[in-house]
């Protein structure tokens, strides 16, 4: 749930998004530049986290009254090599931060940090990571609590789609450029499994609205929409309209969170009444309908 500390919209002075150079943290910068909020844009070519100086780098580019969006994460965390990486840029971003003037932290996490169960999942349910990848958001949100002293807000998305996404996984962002060069899409299994998919955009759009109200507290971004991946490849065949085969293949293990991962929408609507999020097949026009 979020509490919101500004009752109506206020712009920041001034927000640093570090991780700028990646897919979320540049759609989120985007977002602030459109709305001409000040915004300093730091990638890994203004700051190397994980260099040894890191953290004073950092420090000298943060100044008083500052919001920050911490995006910046080596993801998805699937080796112990890089959850010990991811673990070193968190504490070097706390180090930064630790003693700066800031107004508000928002830091980008995960649903990840979440147990599997048969419920939706709300910002209540137990954070029991089943994965190097959640148990790496996890330990940045505990680190930035505990070491933090400033309003913080913990945002929590599930599987985000977007055109600029670099990983090319299993999913929209896959399929839609498979069937853009005409390739065939083989679904896991029979694609049955079903996951909730959230478009970038809204992504952005969230975070710009947690900053204006300098919101505190936790809220997982999801549509609160279900839908099978069988479903997912024909809506990427019909956008395109390339005439390719969609076919199942056997299994090598289990579906992932038991092929059903469900989420209540309730504390997004509570914080954000006038908020729609884009459906599935709106968001996957909008964002490759004018791709090639």
């Amino acid at each position: 749930m979020l509490t919101h500390l500004n009752e109506t919209p206020v712009s920041p002075k001034r927000v640093v998004v570090i991780g700028a150079g990646g897919f979320v943290g540049g759609a989120i910068a985007a977002r602030l530049a459109a709305a001409s909020v000040a915004t300093l844009a730091v990638d890994r070519k203004t700051v190397d986290l994980l260099d040894p100086d890191a953290d004073r780098v950092l420090r000298r580019l943060i100044e008083p009254g500052d919001a920050v969006v911490a995006v910046s994460a080596i993801a998805p965390c699937r080796t112990t090599r890089m959850l010990a990486d991811n673990l070193a840029l968190v504490a070097a971003l706390s180090r930064a931060l630790q003693d700066a003037p800031l107004s508000h932290l928002v830091n980008i996490s995960s649903d990840a940090v979440y147990a599997d169960g048969p419920l939706p999942l709300s910002e209540q349910s137990p954070m029991a990571p089943t994965s190097l990848h959640g148990a790496m958001h996890l330990a940045r949100e505990l680190a930035f609590a505990q070491d933090l002293a400033v309003p913080m807000a913990m945002l929590r998305p599930t599987l985000i789609y977007g055109a600029d996404d670099p990983h090319n996984g299993y999913g929209p962002n896959r399929f839609c450029r498979q069937v853009a060069a005409g390739q065939d899409i083989a679904l896991f299994g029979e694609g049955e499994e079903r996951r909730d998919h959230v478009w970038v955009d809204d992504v952005a759009e969230i975070a710009a609205r947690v900053l204006f109200h300098r919101s505190t507290g936790a809220l997982n971004l999801a549509t609160g929409t279900v839908v099978s991946f069988r479903e997912i490849a024909e809506h990427a065949r019909d956008l395109v309209g390339h005439p390719v085969a969609i076919t199942g293949t056997p299994r090598s293990g289990p579906m992932p969170h038991g092929g059903y991962r469900p989420f209540a929408t309730d504390a997004a609507r509570a914080a954000f009444p006038d908020f729609s999020w884009t459906p599935l097949a709106d968001g996957l026009r909008r964002a490759f309908g004018s791709r090639p």
